[in-house]
Formats: C-alpha cells, structure tokens, sequence
C-alpha cells in the first residue's frame, strides 16, 4: 500500500491567494518608486535623492524576505511585522528633515502596501491562540491606527485647531498631568464613583423587589424605555438647579442613566433559569430566596456584569456633559468647554484621551472580573 498524501484544496487554495498577494504588495511597491517620494524647497525628492530611503526600502525588503522564509507562518509574520515597523517609520523621518509629503504620493503608495502587509501580519496572528490573539492583535491594529494617524496628519499639514497629531496630544497631556489628574479626581474618583454605585446599587435593589412583586416590574420596565430615550443635555441642568454645582448634581444624573439599565439587565437575567433547574430546587423543597441565591443570582452574573459594562460609560459621558452646565473650576467637563473658548484644542483633545482611556480601562476591568467570576458559565465557555 503506498502512501501517497492527497494536498488540501483549500490549504492550496489559501497558500496560492498569499502568494498572489505578495506579488500584489512587490507591484505597488515598484510602481511607488517612480513617483516622488516629497518635495523640499518646492523641488520634487526622489527615493534615491540623498535620504535614507533606500536604507528603509532595503530593510522591508529584507524582512519580508526573511518573513516568507522562515520555518513557521508565525514566526515569518512577526519578521514581516519589522518590515511594516520600518516602512511606518520612513515618513517619521522624512518629517523630521522637513520634508514635505503632502506631494509624495510614491510614499502613500509604499504605506499603502505596508497596510496591506499590516492587515496580512494581523490575520495571521489572530490565528495563534493566547495572549498573542487576544491582547497582541488589538494592541498592533491601535498602534497602526495612530501611526497612520499621526503621519496622514502631519504629512498633510492639518492644522492642529481641526485635527492635532497624537505626538501633539501626548506632548499636551504630559504639560498639563496636574491640572488634568485634578480633573479627574473631581470627575472620576468623586462623581462618576459615587453615582455609579448608587445607580446599579439601586436598579439591582428594585430588580429584587420587583422580582418578587410582578406588577412592579411590569410598571417599571415601560418607564425603563421612556427614561432610555431621556436625552442627558436635558436633565444636566434640572440636577444642576437641583443639588447645585457640585458633585452631587453629577452623581444625581449618572443614577438617572444607570439605574434602569442595571435594573432591566437584573430582571432579564433572573429570568434566565430554565424551567427544569427551578423544577430541580423546588424538589429539593428550596424556598424563593435559597433559589434565587443558589441558582437564579448565579445564572444571572453575566446580564448583571453587562448592564455594569453598559453603566460604565454611560457614567462617564453622564459625568462629562453635567459640568458642561455648572461645577467648581475643576473637573473634564469643565476643562473641555473652557478650553474650546480659548481654542486650546491640545488640551481638549489630552482631555477626551484621558476620559477615553478611563473608560477602556473601566470597562476592560469590568470585563476581566467577569470572566474570573463566570468561567463556569456556559456563556463563557463558548467564547
């Protein structure tokens, strides 16, 4: 009996579309190298015009190479990775000779293909389980957002009023760190904290009680959906006039948008239990609350950590708008709608990444907890 190997069609098939897609990114790359690189002094530079793009172009040459070579298909996309490393850096340095791109459209072409090589590196890496596929993967795609961000901004000269680089924000944000950990003392650790416990401390109180008592429920989950279409530019003010100017205001309108969230999430998951699981404990002779503590809590961890997730942004942005209409002189709010006046867009947009990062880290919290609390759980256990 021989033993002859059938080839995968679609093994093939796959390894055949890379291919042709390496030949894709050589033709891009090779029609970018006649068209200029950029201009300096209004005088059109080309790749072999003195800089060190060549040295650049040799180096991605080199790694792909060595990427299409290598032993494993990981191992090659990592060293094909180096390659878009050093093509995202040849604009970098082409700025700082000061030279202009906003003519180098052989330049856009060569990131283009880098992109495309991007976008090749990331697929593959998405195939490798662990931390590569979970935490590597998003972290390069974030990078490459603000790489390209950063050169199409400075490349094109935007002006900073419309749109500053990321170097620009992070440059503002290093200027301003005491003034900004102020404002987020006065918007997180103070209002956003303590409203966002009240407001799911008490959507999930109600949720047990209304479990208990059903004409509750069914008269609460209407107001529910009114109080979801509520904007908060509308009731910001009313807390204002109600509580005043300071962190009570702001508490009192992340309770507003917190509170029937948790409190719909509660119910919906205490009605997750499945019919044969409550038969179960009723043989066991459990009464309501053994049941709801043994099995009906449990079975509802995962729509209580999502109404927690959908609150934690909700309390921020609840947070932020509220001191647009009164608070002390400190606080995000504050700081965004008093720097838009003075057109101090830098520290604006420091500001939105320091609320932005704040809520990534919120939420990402939020969800690792969830994931340590509901391993069990079959919901988890499919992802």
């Amino acid at each position: 009996m021989t033993g002859h190997h059938t080839a995968d069609p679609y093994r093939t098939t796959l390894r055949t579309a890379a291919d042709w897609g390496l030949v894709a990114l050589v033709l891009i790359v090779l029609a970018a190298l006649t068209l200029p690189l950029g201009a300096k002094d209004g005088v059109a530079l080309g790749w072999f015009g003195g800089s060190l793009a060549p040295l650049f172009l040799i180096g991605v040459a080199l790694a792909v190479i060595g990427g299409r070579t290598a032993p494993s298909r990981p191992l090659g996309a990592w060293v094909e990775l180096a390659a878009v490393a050093l093509a995202w850096l040849l604009p970098l340095h082409l700025l700082d000779e000061e030279i202009d791109l906003s003519a180098g459209w052989g330049l856009w072409l060569f990131l283009t293909a880098a992109t495309l090589l991007l976008w090749r590196v990331l697929g593959t890496l998405s195939g490798v389980p662990g931390w590569t596929r979970s935490v590597l993967v998003p972290g390069l795609f974030g990078l490459g957002l603000l790489a390209g961000w950063e050169v199409l901004v400075r490349g094109f000269q935007v002006p900073a009023i419309l749109l500053p680089a990321p170097s620009r924000i992070a440059a503002a944000l290093a200027a301003n760190a005491p003034v900004l950990w102020d404002d987020f003392g006065q918007t997180v650790l103070t209002a956003v904290v303590r409203g966002y416990l009240m407001g799911c401390g008490a959507g999930f109180a109600v949720a047990l009680l209304a479990d208990r008592v059903p004409f509750l429920a069914r008269g609460l989950l209407p107001l529910g959906n009114l109080a979801s279409a509520i904007p908060v530019v509308g009731i910001a003010p009313i807390m204002v006039m109600w509580f005043g100017f300071d962190w009570p205001s702001k508490a009192a309108v992340i309770v507003v948008m917190t509170f029937f969230p948790m409190l719909i999430n509660t119910l919906a998951g205490l009605d997750s239990s499945e019919r044969i699981q409550l038969d179960l404990m009723r043989s066991y002779g459990a009464g309501h609350a053994r049941t709801l503590v043994k099995l009906r809590l449990p079975n509802a961890l995962p729509f209580l950590f999502n109404g927690l997730k959908i609150n934690s942004t909700l309390a921020l942005i609840g947070a932020i708008v509220a001191e647009f209409f009164g608070t002390p002189v400190v606080g995000m709010g504050f700081r965004i709608s008093t720097e838009v006046a003075r057109m101090n867009l830098d520290i604006v947009w420091a500001t939105i990444a320091v609320a932005a990062l704040t809520g990534s880290g919120f939420y990402g919290g939020l969800a690792l907890l969830e994931r340590l609390t509901t391993a069990w759980h079959p919901s988890m256990r499919e992802r």
